[in-house]
């Protein structure tokens, strides 16, 4: 099935984008799971009309707004988007393939920097799905680099599959994993060491340890590897009129799109993306169309 329209992330953008979407009749699926930022909240007193509420009373009114509307939600990561033409293919884990006419990038920001040499060696020993490359390093040695719940999913199944796996613990201290898995905790990762691919992982700590390949289990990825060939800056993809971004039928919203990191600002750009992305998608299907004025 092929929908008008997908939404990476869940948070305000994206919810405010699935909504003006579902008001045009449009079909949607939405990736992604609350936003931590938004249900930790203690405190929100600058969002019109509510005073002062609790992110999750926030949040919660927000997803009680769709409560009329049929749509697709898969908490699901995306792995890379790519550009077809007049639709967009959306990569997820083992290699499923969604299919959509208009895709809006809403995922918020990932605060945690880079490690040194980590764009260096994307795809040469560096990787941020186990569950799509684990088949790869059958037999080897492989290290996660875990910093959320996923990771520990993602580990315990490549455990399965390699010969001997570390895990990095960067989430929290209760982990469970399975015997088989070595834990590390209290090291900080800083850089990747090699030559032509990483072999050497090195921590803050002087530690050094050596594997064949490296997992980053993070929330986000940033925008240039989840889409190719977008424009960005720095962590920030580049938007023009009606978030529109470089690629025809692709757009931002959010904090992915640029500061102020607000969530009125968050709100109102999923409005307007999803608005410009209705019009698109509609106007795609008519003979009439310029494709070359988009």
């Amino acid at each position: 099935m092929r929908y008008d329209l997908a939404i990476i992330g869940a948070g305000p953008a994206g919810l405010s984008a699935l909504l003006n979407a579902k008001i045009r009749n449009k079909s949607v699926i939405i990736f992604g799971t609350d936003s931590p930022s938004l249900e930790n909240s203690e405190s929100i007193k600058n969002y019109l009309g509510f005073g002062d509420v609790s992110g999750k009373e926030l949040n919660d009114a927000f997803k009680k707004s769709l409560d009329p509307y049929d749509y697709e939600k898969s908490d699901q990561k995306v792995q890379q988007v790519y550009a077809m033409g007049d639709y967009f293919g959306l990569m997820l884990k083992n290699n499923d393939m969604v299919e959509a006419t208009s895709v809006i990038v809403a995922t918020g920001i990932e605060l945690k920097k880079d490690l040194i040499n980590e764009d260096k060696f994307f795809a040469k020993g560096v990787s941020y799905c186990a569950t799509c490359d684990a088949a790869l390093y059958k037999g080897k040695k492989v290290l996660v680099i875990g910093y959320n719940e996923e990771s520990l999913e993602e580990a315990n199944f490549t455990s399965e599959i390699v010969d001997e796996l570390i895990f990095v613990n960067m989430y929290k201290d209760d982990i469970k994993l399975n015997d088989s898995i070595e834990v590390i905790s209290g090291e900080v990762p800083v850089e990747f060491i090699g030559e032509d691919r990483a072999s050497v992982l090195k921590f803050k700590s002087g530690k050094e340890i050596s594997a064949d390949g490296f997992f980053i289990i993070r929330d986000s990825s940033k925008p240039s590897r989840l889409v190719p060939s977008i424009e960005t800056d720095d962590e920030h993809i580049i938007v023009h009129d009606n978030c529109r971004t470089n690629i025809r039928g692709l757009y931002a919203a959010g904090d992915v799109a640029g500061r102020p990191y607000q969530i009125n600002k968050s709100v109102g750009q999923g409005q307007v993306a999803a608005l410009d992305a209705a019009k698109y998608i509609s106007l795609l299907n008519k003979d009439s169309f310029d494709k070359s004025t988009w």
